[in-house]
């Protein structure tokens, strides 16, 4: 899952509609389409000797300034940010909302296909169930499925692409939300402090974003070898903030010019 702080929902873009994955792949396929085979991007080199060097950031360290291990907490946010532009994120106070979350979330995508459909995105509109940036018909294609929705701000929610199974799905959401903005709030005034910046500069800039919420499922792939979960890219938003539901590596970085793998650490967030 992602939680992403973007400026105006009308930036997002636009997807044509595709063969739903999780179906094709149920059918145990001998040979995928070919639009799914990417072997030229899994032969980029990775760096699996960096992977141990990922910044590792415990917020509850940052919550008082002053008390033990705030200044050298602080140094380290600065530096993952300055040089890495990512970290791990441990003791942020979310995790009984994001385990709910998840849990509801695999509900969500072990369900029938009809089922899911009901909250299927519309033409030129990328919130609800199906793909995204698909935007030609011989365009090479991740092999995924997402939900993507968009919590905040309250006023632009559209109730009908919000799953309501199963039955606990709208409230998780709700709770997973309020949670994932507490923490990006908490960033932002530490990146703040550390950028000499004015906190309610940030939160202004904060607040005039969409917070968007998108789930990925990735289904068994008969090559996985040959496909890609999601193409290289690099984030438009502000602020992300990975959830993954399993501890299946698959995440990497790009720095220097390598991929580096990301070996994710129990309940923390990337």
């Amino acid at each position: 899952m992602e939680n992403n702080d973007v400026l105006g929902i009308n930036n997002i873009g636009v997807s044509l509609p595709v063969e739903n994955v999780q179906e094709l792949a149920s059918r145990n396929l001998k040979d995928i389409p070919q639009r799914y085979i990417q072997s030229e991007l899994i032969t980029d080199e990775v760096s699996v000797n960096e992977s141990s060097q990922i910044p590792v950031i415990d917020l509850s360290k940052l919550v008082v300034a002053g008390n033990n291990g705030y200044q050298t907490e602080m140094s380290k946010l600065h530096q993952a940010c300055k040089e890495w532009g990512f970290f791990q994120l441990t003791n942020h106070g979310a995790t009984k909302a994001i385990d709910k979350m998840k849990a509801d979330a695999r509900d969500f995508f072990n369900l029938p296909l009809e089922e899911k459909m009901v909250y299927a995105q519309l033409p030129g509109n990328l919130e609800g169930y199906g793909q995204v940036f698909v935007l030609s018909d011989d365009q090479k294609l991740d092999w995924n499925d997402m939900l993507l929705l968009f919590p905040i701000p309250e006023s632009g929610r559209k109730m009908k692409f919000w799953p309501n199974n199963p039955t606990s799905f709208r409230s998780s959401l709700e709770a997973h939300s309020r949670e994932l903005n507490r923490i990006c709030i908490s960033l932002y005034e530490h990146m703040a402090v550390n950028l000499g910046v004015e906190f309610k500069e940030m939160v202004k800039i904060y607040q005039e974003c969409t917070q968007v919420i998108r789930m990925t499922y990735y289904p068994p792939c008969s090559k996985a070898d040959k496909v890609i979960g999601i193409s290289p890219h690099s984030d438009g938003s502000q602020l992300t903030l990975l959830v993954q539901v399993n501890e299946v590596e698959g995440l990497q970085i790009r720095k220097n010019g390598k991929w580096v793998p990301i070996k994710p650490l129990p309940d923390a967030l990337s």
